[in-house]
């Protein structure tokens, strides 16, 4: 645990100015990110009696090595230098919005030459036109499927569509009127994106004005006596309108608003937002975060806006926001989302009316959106805590290992050798931190000596960044002045430059005693060991002879079962998508007239290329659909294609020009 005065700056070194800051811990990891009005009275604010700061906030200043800030001209300026810096950094200590569920959104490419409507996931693109995001697929599928009556717009993925062209006949839908099959050219690429235009600007609210030139063209074509246009016109209009009634009209206005409501505890906060266009609810989602700095509900909500239109510019952000509390201040918020959008943005607490009845159904759905995370998550907060606890205990640890790596080895008898490192932090996997590793070693290796290889590679590029980040240090020291100390970007820890508390390596003592000798053997001894065996589940430590039993019911084993299981997969997928792209472009591929079915035959019958290589003609012979011409071919393909023998550092036994994924 830090000293917080250790790192105080020195009076009068702070700016009074607007700026951001940046708490870093002692591998230089930002760990928070903040911004204020004045970064005098902000950040001596975390440095008085630890005593009287929030338990979180207390954790962080204890947790924290250095604090360094940026200072800017406008507070609008600090507003979107926090947000990118959150967004690039992604610290522990701030709060950080999940999505409680994965919410689809009614997509237009209009960036194709032909748009495309589909249901759509995952960060937005570039050119594409978004609706939503809807709580269900279905709900959008059956929307469309009304809509594409009166709007038929293409919907097929890009291969039935280029397929269609080629055989000159549209798909299903192209032949029972839900779509325009501009495929076959039945409308011009022109005509084509009017129609998806005009669905565009449908699903944006603006109905009214449609549906009454619907009905006008009716009325004319009864008039005319043209009675089959004037039915197909009024199932059009009915269509328009059940899509319509799928989302109740909520405002009478026709406004266009998002409505955010936040329910909250000590610990954690919910967010829910209504997105409201045409007076109409066109789509919902929800946030869970854990409390994890010191935060009220104005500053959930800043953060939430942030998160909400941190991205999006234009008519994504509405003209109006309605929210349970304002930022303080909220000028800076209000000017940033005008910014955004282009125009006016008017963001305020509804005080009477619709809005304000509409604004507690959202507060009512957040309450019991929190109600339900807590009684998902509240037991998996408890195990977890229980499972490092039970680790520490088991192993003799000084602390809990909040930070475990994980290595695994796969090959195919001997082919394709690569491994993987896994990470978990608080016992949640940390995707973002694996890595993965091509074992370039000698003929007749195992997964012994492959562990020793991965972990020292894994620990040497650990040091490496350490050193770096010493020579950055001492080459940029900063000096006092009245401006405090400026550091650059570029000192970002990169890769493998945090250390883990616990290794854990799958596999027996065998595998232990390789990853602990590859440790010793660059000196690095505050971090344990262990190996987790798979027939038995034992947990066994470098320097035991009999193994760690852990009660099949207990946390930690589950944990670590967790981990190895984990890093098992990663490796395995590893393997196998070297192992297709082997199959894709080996050296059989340089074998005229050898088809897919047959490449799979040989591999499956010698199991790998190199076993392939050695065998006779005769043997080649023997596998199904192999002739004795075409063996012979094979034969002499491979052996044209013989790799050389890997170049060796005869002072070091290492292989050169090392590579790792």
């Amino acid at each position: 645990m830090a000293d917080p005065s250790s790192y105080r700056p020195k009076p009068g070194q702070i700016p009074d100015s607007p700026g951001v800051y940046k708490f870093r811990d002692e591998h230089g990891r930002v760990i928070y990110v903040g911004k204020a009005k004045s970064l005098r009275q902000r950040l001596s604010s975390y440095f008085q009696d630890l005593a009287g700061l929030h338990p979180r906030t207390r954790t962080m200043v204890t947790t924290a090595a250095s604090v360094e800030w940026t200072v800017v001209s406008t507070e609008v300026e600090a507003l979107q230098l926090e947000y990118s810096w959150i967004k690039e950094y992604d610290p522990r200590f701030n709060v950080k919005y999940r999505d409680d569920k994965s919410y689809p959104s009614l997509a237009v490419t209009l960036n194709e030459e032909f748009p495309r409507v589909q249901v759509m996931r995952g960060p937005k693109k570039k050119g594409v036109r978004y609706f939503g995001p809807y709580a269900h697929a279905w709900a959008i599928r059956e929307t469309v499927d009304l809509m594409l009556r009166v709007f038929p717009v293409r919907t097929c993925s890009a291969g039935v569509f280029k397929r269609s062209a080629q055989i000159g006949r549209p798909c299903l839908l192209g032949y029972i009127g839900k779509c325009s099959a501009p495929c076959v050219g039945r409308v011009t690429p022109q005509e084509h994106r009017e129609l998806a235009e005009e669905f565009c600007d449908f699903m944006a609210g603006r109905t009214g004005a449609y549906i009454r030139r619907l009905e006008q063209r009716m009325h004319d074509a009864a008039e005319e006596m043209e009675y089959e246009k004037a039915a197909r016109l009024r199932d059009d209009v009915e269509a328009l309108r059940r899509a319509m009634e799928k989302s109740a009209v909520v405002l009478a206005d026709a406004t266009d608003a998002d409505l955010i409501a936040v329910a909250e505890d000590e610990l954690e906060a919910a967010v829910q937002i209504f997105h409201v266009r045409g007076g109409r609810v066109r789509g919902q989602r929800g946030w869970v975060t854990d409390k994890v700095e010191a935060v009220d509900t104005a500053g959930l909500v800043e953060h939430a806006l942030q998160q909400l239109y941190g991205e999006e510019k234009g008519d994504a952000v509405p003209k109006e926001v309605l929210v349970p509390a304002l930022p303080d201040p909220v000028g800076p918020v209000g000017q940033w989302l005008t910014e955004r959008r282009g125009s006016r943005v008017d963001l305020r607490i509804p005080q009477r009316g619709d809005k304000k009845d509409l604004m507690a159904t959202v507060q009512r759905n957040a309450a019991q959106a929190l109600a339900l995370h807590k009684t998902k998550r509240a037991s998996d907060l408890t195990t977890r805590s229980r499972a490092l606890e039970e680790i520490t205990e088991a192993l003799g640890l000084d602390s809990a290992p909040l930070r475990i790596e994980c290595f695994d080895i796969s090959h195919l008898q001997g082919q394709d050798v690569v491994a993987s490192m896994v990470v978990f932090e608080d016992g949640l996997a940390r995707k973002s931190e694996y890595r993965r590793f091509q074992i370039k070693s000698f003929e007749g290796q195992d997964d012994v000596r492959s562990m020793h290889e991965v972990v020292g590679r894994r620990f040497r590029r650990y040091l490496a960044e350490q050193q770096k980040a010493g020579e950055w240090s001492e080459e940029n020291a900063v000096e006092e002045n009245g401006d405090g100390p400026v550091r650059t970007d570029d000192d970002r820890p990169k890769r493998f430059a945090y250390p883990p508390q616990l290794v854990v390596v799958d596999g027996g003592q065998p595998q232990v005693a390789a990853a602990r000798r590859a440790l010793d053997d660059l000196g690095i001894s505050d971090v344990a060991v262990c190996g987790l065996a798979k027939r038995l589940e034992e947990v066994w430590l470098p320097d035991d002879d009999d193994p760690v039993v852990l009660p099949r019911t207990s946390e930690g084993l589950y944990l670590l079962q967790r981990v190895r299981d984990e890093a098992h997969r990663f490796a395995i997928s590893y393997q196998r998508s070297k192992r297709a792209k082997t199959m894709k472009a080996g050296p059989l591929d340089a074998v005229a007239g050898l088809g897919e079915t047959r490449k799979r035959a040989l591999i499956k019958h010698f199991g790998s290329v190199k076993r392939l290589r050695a065998a006779t003609v005769e043997q080649i012979c023997e596998t199904p659909g192999i002739g004795r011409k075409t063996a012979e071919t094979i034969a002499a393909a491979l052996a044209a294609t013989a790799p050389p023998a890997p170049a060796v550092n005869t002072a070091t036994g290492e292989i050169m020009d090392d590579a790792e994924e």
